[in-house]
């Protein structure tokens, strides 16, 4: 099956060529079979590689396509590197896009672009898949691009709104931001080992030629993060993440739960040997994580959106799992990458089927009551809610209490801010969850007619990805809790450099006590939810009530968007407003207008010596003919 790895990221390109060159021309069910059953294939192979690799001893395999750059001593071949990380990527960003591309069967079967949406998709699979199979940085950096083209399209999918245009806009523009520290990261890294293989990279590591510190060794990899921070939308670089709720519900679920934002986890895990001989980089990957993770957890406080909410959580929880690569935890990181797809996932397509019910209305101040109407989708919220807050046995728990077992036994104050940010978590998403399902409903009477669940195409994803959510977490249960962790045995070899070098002990006792300390807080900051939002029945402020000022700052998102627009975006505007007028309009076209004066002076002037007299003709060519005898003397 390895053999066969190819046809991974192939079957979604040619579900792309085949949709985007004829869907015009096909019906709805031929477009949705061809989007979907490309994708399906795809993670069929892929657990098929999946299953081989637990079998086999050797778990690295390079798999050589075809010599892509050769000049001089710069060779690069495309190739594809299957070990445990890319096979347990594919299963993710196949599976979870399977399910994605099924729901949206349903949720935009009205939609005038249907074809051309599933062409999108297809495409952001297949740069997702060639960004996690690529044996090298260049091949990765492909992918890394064509990803944030296909988060351009699909943002800016409906593009009459001009909104939505600005959106996807910013997404492009600020990941601009990060590629380019990516690329120049890239580009040390050629420049300092002669290579951009991840295998020769390690290689030459493994070999000693660098100790632990290195400057050279520090600068790559805090360029590599500049990439992540853009890509995985971490401070300051975050803010295009929550406007990317402009696009349809299903590929806020695409982007946000398995594949976009979480390359940036996968580069790092990818590199673990480099930033773990980089001390200094894996600290402020572990500062800007759990700052993040804290930072977007208070302004879900007070968000009102339904998508809103869930945007600003997935900041919060990616930057739970740079806080995990940033303490070595790279397992912990890449199992809350896994586990966060799954409740993720569930809970922006359960707010897509929310919100169809709700005739596309997404404030939550105007829905409750839904329980009644929407039982599937109630149900599986609850447990993607429950998943997500990681209460116990459910498949966030496990992964969350990873993260901040490992932050515990490195650093006590980013355990205690990890702890506090996840209390937040706990909080906002019962806030969510009660104002959305419970009480009386608040909409219009309109809107109460057409409730409803949703078509069988939505709401099967929505139950396949509940049960993920509810025992995907056993994949990796700890030793402690009397369990075998699958996933730290399946990718020890790819992190077995790093874990020479990086060691968690941990007693019994200390680790039943951190997660007695995470539950008691999660169940504390549920009883406060359940308290204000379901008994007191407390209801958020509407549009121009007065706020206290902490709510108000909150509320308005630190005003981060507006600090950026006056620090940045208005004085470049500026600047290349001067340029324009000055520059362009009087420099530039000063000479090029001067140019064309001078031509048209000469012109006139040399054309009167075209008198169309044959006589004037003969003596000029005379003295020219003297002339140029003259000059030959000389």
């Amino acid at each position: 099956m390895l053999k066969l790895v190819c046809l991974v990221p192939l079957l979604p390109l040619i579900g792309f060529l085949v949709i985007g060159l004829f869907g015009k021309k096909l019906s709805k069910g031929w477009v949705s079979a061809i989007g979907c059953g490309s994708v399906f294939a795809s993670f069929a192979i892929s657990l098929a590689i999946f299953i081989e690799l637990i079998g086999r001893v050797e778990k690295s395999y390079t798999i050589d396509l075809f010599s892509w750059i050769s000049a001089g001593k710069l060779s690069i071949p495309f190739s594809f590197l299957v070990d445990p990380l890319s096979s347990l990527f594919l299963l993710i960003i196949t599976g979870i896009g399977f399910l994605i591309h099924l729901y949206s069967t349903g949720y935009m079967s009205k939609d005038e672009g249907f074809s051309t949406f599933f062409a999108y998709l297809n495409l952001f699979i297949f740069f997702m898949l060639i960004l996690v199979l690529g044996s090298n940085y260049l091949i990765m950096f492909v992918g890394w691009e064509g990803v944030g083209l296909c988060s351009y399209l699909l943002i800016g999918f409906w593009f009459k709104n001009t909104a939505y245009n600005d959106a996807a806009k910013k997404a492009f523009i600020m990941n601009r931001i990060g590629d380019l520290g990516f690329l120049l990261g890239i580009i040390l890294i050629y420049v300092t080992f002669g290579s951009v293989g991840y295998y020769e990279v390690g290689q030459f590591l493994i070999s000693g030629s660098y100790v632990s510190g290195t400057p050279v060794i520090t600068a790559i990899t805090l360029l590599l993060f500049v990439g992540a921070i853009g890509k995985s939308a971490q401070l300051p670089l975050y803010t295009w993440l929550p406007d990317a709720m402009a696009g349809p519900t299903p590929v806020s679920a695409l982007i946000h739960a398995a594949t976009m934002v979480t390359a940036g986890i996968y580069m790092i895990a990818r590199s673990n040997l480099l930033f773990t001989m980089a001390p200094i980089t894996m600290d402020v990957v572990a500062i800007v994580g759990v700052c993040t993770a804290l930072f977007a957890a208070t302004i879900g406080l007070a968000q009102n959106d339904i998508k809103k909410i869930l945007a600003y959580s997935t900041v919060s929880q990616l930057g739970f799992m740079f806080l995990a690569l940033g303490v070595g935890a790279y397992t912990g990181a890449v199992f809350h990458v896994m586990t966060h797809a799954f409740f993720k996932a569930l809970l922006f397509l359960g707010a897509g089927s929310v919100i169809h019910a709700m005739s596309g209305a997404q404030d939550i101040r105007k829905m409750g009551g839904l329980k009644k109407y929407l039982p599937i989708t109630q149900l599986t919220f609850l447990l993607g809610t429950l998943a997500i807050v990681g209460f116990p046995g459910f498949s966030g728990f496990f992964s969350k209490d990873e993260i901040l077992a490992a932050a515990y036994e490195s650093n006590k104050l980013l355990w205690f801010l990890g702890i506090l940010a996840a209390a937040m978590t706990t909080f906002y998403m019962f806030r969510l969850f009660f104002l959305t399902f419970t009480g009386n409903f608040r909409g219009s009477n309109h809107q109460k007619e057409h409730l409803h669940e949703s078509p069988k195409s939505m709401t099967i994803p929505l139950i396949i990805l509940a049960a993920l959510s509810v025992f995907g977490g056993f994949i990796g249960i700890p030793e402690v809790l009397g369990g075998h962790h699958f996933l730290e045995e399946f990718l020890k070899p790819v992190f077995e450099g790093s874990s020479l070098r990086i060691t968690h002990q941990l007693s019994h006792n200390t680790e039943y006590g951190l997660m007695a300390a995470t539950t008691f807080v999660m169940a504390a900051s549920l009883f406060y939810a359940y308290t204000i939002y379901f008994k007191n029945k407390t209801l958020p402020a509407e549009e121009g009530e007065k706020l206290n000022p902490w709510h108000q700052l909150i509320y308005k998102k630190y005003l981060v968007d507006e600090l950026y627009n006056t620090l940045i975006t208005k004085p470049l505007n500026l600047i290349s407003g001067g340029l324009h007028k000055i520059m362009e309009n009087q420099l530039v076209d000063g000479i090029i207008n001067g140019i064309g004066t001078i031509v048209n002076w000469a012109s006139t002037k040399i054309r009167l010596v075209q008198t169309g007299n044959i006589g004037f003709y003969i003596f000029v060519m005379v003295i020219s003919i003297v002339l140029i005898l003259f000059t030959q003397m000389i």
